[in-house]
C-alpha cells in the first residue's frame, strides 16, 4: 500500500448521517483516499463539493466524530485481504472476520477500486455451463464466463435459487476437473438469517473451504453496503489474476448496491435524475460489472440476484443492470402462487446464447416451439377461465394441455430445500431435458396427467410419468 510522504489535514464541518463534510488545507486528497482521526475513526473521500471541501464516507468511529474533528490523509487507499487464507471465512469490507473464528493472517491485501481489464485481455469464448436446473438450462442457459441475473420481488425464491445454482455448479458439475475453482459470495444488504443459513448450508455440503464470503449486512450503513460489493470484486479478481483459478462470483443482491449509492447521493445532496436515482447510477454499475469478466487464462462466471421493488421490472435501478447480463431469469409472483417452483416466468426469461450454433438445432427449435405453445396458452387463459377447458377446439385443447405439461415438467425438487419440502433434490442433465421437452412437444405424453410431471427429475427416470 503506497502512501505519499506529505499528509493533508482536514476539519469536519458538517455531519449528515454517515457522510461528513470535510475542509482540507494544503494538498487536496484524491477520491477514494482514506482519512484517519483519533482512535478508530476512518473516513473515505467520496465526492468533491468544491475546491477545498469534500464529502467523506464515515466507515467507522461515527460516535467519535463531531464538528471540528481533525482528520488526516496520506495517500492511503482502502484495502481488503485477498488470497487462499480467506477461503472458508466470512469477512466484512475491512477484512475483519465475522464468523466467530480467529483473525485472518494473510500477506496479501488489494485496493477496492481498480480499473477493469484491458479489452484485448477479455475472453470472448461462448460455452454453456449446466446448472442441473431444468428451466434455467433449457430456457436461460448460463454461460461459462458470463453473467446471469435472477430478477424477482420479495419472497419469490431468489436466494434459494442462487444457493441451489451455487450447490450444483460448484459441487456436482464443476466444469473442467483439471482446473481448480473457487467461489466468492457478496452479501450486499444481506439479511442476517439468510447469511447464516448460507454459511451453514456450505458447511453441510462440505464446500465452505472453497468459498470466500464478504458480507455487508442489511443493518450496516449505506457506505459499508456500497463498498462491500467492491471488496468482493477485489477478492474475485485476485483469484482470477494472481492465482489463475476459475471463479464463481455470486452476489445477493445487486439492487441493494444501487440503493446504497442512492442513499449516499441523498446524504451528499446530489440532485437526483428524473427517475429518482443518483445521476451516477450508470457509472457505478459499470465500475462494478466491467471488472467481473473472464480473461484469457481464467474464467469468472457471475450470478446475480436482483431484488425488484414492488415487482416493477421497469424500475430504473433494475433497468441499469440489464445491459451487463448474458442470461436473464425472471421470477414471478403469479407462478409462485400457482404452486410451481422455481417460480420462473418462462416468457420473460432468455439468454443471449440461444442460437443453433451454440445450443444445437434440437435444443433451439424445441425452445422456439415451447415458447409458441406457452404464448398461445397464455392467450387462451381468459377463455378457459370463462367457459372451461372443455369448450376449446380439439386443436387448442391439445395445445393447452401440452403447455401445462411443459410448465409442470419445469418444476424441480432442490437439494438445498430437501429439509423444508421432504423431496430429494435432483440434478437433471441438459440432454435429458431437451429429450423430455421434445417428447412432450411431439405428443408422446398427451395421455399423461399434467400433475404427474410436478416436481420430478427427468421423465424417463420417473416411473409414474
Amino acid at each position: 500500500m503506497q502512501k505519499t510522504t506529505k499528509k493533508t489535514v482536514g476539519i469536519v464541518e458538517t455531519i449528515l448521517g454517515q457522510v461528513a463534510q470535510v475542509r482540507f488545507s494544503g494538498r487536496k486528497p484524491e477520491i477514494y483516499e482514506v482519512c484517519r482521526g483519533n482512535a478508530d475513526v476512518v473516513l473515505q473521500v467520496y465526492l468533491s463539493k468544491g475546491e477545498d471541501v469534500f464529502y467523506c464516507l464515515i466507515l467507522s468511529g461515527r460516535k467519535k466524530i463531531g464538528v471540528g474533528t481533525k482528520v488526516s490523509a496520506a495517500g492511503e487507499r482502502l484495502t481488503v485481504p485477498v488470497g487462499k487464507e480467506i477461503l472458508g471465512r466470512v469477512i466484512d469490507v475491512f477484512g475483519n472476520t465475522i464468523d466467530g473464528g480467529k483473525p485472518i493472517k494473510t500477506l496479501g491485501r488489494d485496493q477496492l477500486f481498480k480499473e477493469s481489464p484491458e479489452y484485448e485481455d477479455v475472453s470472448t469464448r461462448v460455452e454453456i455451463w449446466e446448472t442441473g436446473i431444468k428451466i434455467i438450462d433449457f430456457f436461460s442457459p448460463l454461460i461459462k464466463g458470463g453473467k446471469m441475473g435472477l430478477f424477482g420481488g420479495a419472497g419469490v425464491g431468489k436466494t434459494i435459487l442462487l444457493t441451489e445454482i451455487m450447490h450444483n455448479v460448484f459441487t456436482l458439475k464443476n466444469g473442467d476437473k483439471k482446473r481448480e475453482s473457487v467461489a466468492v459470495f457478496a452479501g450486499v444488504g444481506e439479511r442476517i438469517r439468510e447469511g447464516q443459513e448460507l454459511y451453514e448450508e456450505l458447511q453441510k455440503r462440505k464446500v465452505l473451504s472453497k468459498v470466500a464470503l464478504v458480507y455487508g449486512l442489511m443493518g450496516r450503513n449505506a457506505a459499508i453496503r456500497f463498498l462491500t460489493a467492491m471488496a468482493a470484486v477485489t477478492v474475485a479478481e485476485h483469484f482470477r489474476d494472481n492465482e489463475n483459478k476459475d471463479v464463481l462470483f455470486f452476489i445477493d443482491n445487486v439492487f441493494r448496491f444501487a440503493q446504497a449509492g442512492s442513499e449516499l447521493a441523498t446524504l451528499t445532496k446530489t440532485t437526483p435524475s428524473e427517475d429518482g436515482y443518483q445521476p451516477t447510477l450508470a457509472s457505478e454499475m459499470a465500475a462494478f460489472h466491467e471488472r467481473l469478466v473472464s480473461v484469457k487464462d481464467s474464467v469468472l462466471s457471475c450470478i446475480e440476484a436482483i431484488y425488484v421493488p414492488s415487482d416493477d421490472l421497469l424500475d430504473q435501478g433494475v433497468q441499469s443492470i440489464y445491459p451487463y447480463l448474458d442470461s436473464i431469469v425472471t421470477l414471478s409472483r403469479d407462478v409462485y402462487q400457482e404452486g410451481r417452483f422455481p417460480a420462473i416466468d418462462i416468457l420473460s426469461s432468455n439468454s443471449s446464447v440461444l442460437h443453433p450454433d451454440v445450443v444445437g438445432e434440437t435444443h433451439y427449435f424445441a425452445i422456439i416451439e415451447s415458447q409458441k405453445i406457452l404464448k398461445k396458452a397464455q392467450e387462451l387463459e381468459r377463455m378457459v377461465a370463462l367457459v372451461g377447458e372443455g369448450e376449446l377446439s380439439p386443436e387448442n385443447r391439445i395445445l393447452y394441455k401440452r403447455a401445462k405439461l411443459l410448465k409442470n415438467y419445469m418444476t424441480q425438487p432442490f437439494f438445498v430445500a430437501e429439509e423444508q419440502t421432504g423431496r430429494k433434490g435432483e440434478y437433471v442433465p441438459l440432454k435429458s431435458v431437451v429429450d423430455d421437452v421434445s417428447a412432450i412437444l411431439s405428443g408422446k405424453h398427451d395421455g399423461t396427467e399434467p400433475e404427474k410431471l410436478l416436481y420430478i427429475g427427468s421423465i424417463k427416470n420417473h416411473k409414474n410419468a
